[in-house]
């Protein structure tokens, strides 16, 4: 039987078949001695071949099917590993807040290089409007701008308060949308919000970190009343960006992208070459900062936690 992987629990995933049931299994042990350098083989999101265990309601993954993309995320505490956060997608969303907790912009630029090198378009989702004053309200045009600007697109919601999540059910209708962001930015509010009844736990913010508490563990993917999936992951504290060779980097910048052509050197770095064009672009403030920021950090290996 062939299904999609709709829920991981580390040595379990939950499969739906593409005859409507819904079927635990375990890998067949072939996928743990094959090449493979993520901590696992299999992800939420993935088409697979199931057999049956003789006299048993669970099954065993037997093939893995072709993919179309997956997106991926250095394991922190081994950096030789990685971690298929979900595969298949058609789209991902970044969960932003500008306070309680709020969103580095280097977190921001390392999701949204991830997202380049797999292909897979990314929207920025701006959480919690309700909070804002004015100022803030200023701060968020400033952040919208910059990431806008950069060619990604940017909404404002209130999941709390279910402001504009119609616009948000127009872009995830008929599509495979992954959920990511930091802990406590208000994801399961918002899949909530989403999913009527559904009512995944939702956490409180640490007072003494101002950080989210991990309130989803596995990743997990859930069929929209109004077509399409969603996939919910667990709250990522740290982003750190997997085999991204440094010549290809700045390609994974759409706005350094369109510059580099320009550049004197066919291999500049666009760190200190004579005639780059991107650098020029820095001075005359045609190119972010914050943005050229986040590329020297990430061509430099420095390690963020947003």
């Amino acid at each position: 039987m062939d299904g999609l992987v709709i829920k991981s629990t580390g040595s379990w995933y939950e499969v739906l078949t593409d005859e409507g049931k819904s079927v635990n299994c375990r890998i067949k042990g072939k996928f743990r001695t094959l090449d493979i350098k993520t901590t696992n083989p299999i992800a939420v999101g993935d088409r697979v071949q199931i057999d049956p265990e003789p006299d048993q309601e669970t099954g065993l993954i037997t093939a893995l099917h072709p993919r179309k993309n997956y997106i991926i995320r250095k394991s922190v505490n081994l950096s030789k590993q990685a971690q298929i956060i979900a595969a298949n997608l058609d789209q991902a969303f970044l969960i932003v807040t500008l306070a309680s907790p709020r969103t580095s912009m280097g977190f921001i630029d390392r999701f949204l290089v991830t997202a380049e090198a797999y292909e897979i378009p990314a929207k920025l989702i701006f959480n919690k409007l309700d909070l804002f004053n004015e100022d803030g309200l200023e701060i968020l045009e400033e952040y919208q701008s910059i990431y806008e600007n950069a060619g990604y697109p940017c909404y404002s919601v209130s999941a709390l308060k279910e402001t504009n999540l119609d616009q948000l059910r127009e872009l995830l209708k008929d599509k495979v949308t992954l959920v990511s962001g930091h802990s406590g930015v208000g994801k399961s509010t918002l899949i909530n919000a989403l999913l009527p009844g559904k009512e995944l736990k939702t956490g409180e913010i640490s007072d003494w970190s101002d950080k989210g508490k991990h309130t989803t563990t596995f990743a997990e993917m859930f069929q929209l009343p109004f077509g399409g999936y969603l996939i919910d992951t667990p709250g990522i504290r740290e982003l750190g960006v997997f085999d991204i060779e440094k010549q290809e980097l700045g390609r994974l910048f759409p706005e350094i992208r369109k510059l580099m052509g320009n550049c004197r050197f066919h291999n500049c770095r666009h760190i200190n070459e004579p005639g780059c064009a991107v650098l020029d672009a820095l001075d005359k403030g045609e190119l972010e900062s914050s943005r050229y920021d986040s590329y020297l950090s990430i061509y430099h290996d420095n390690e963020t936690r947003g």
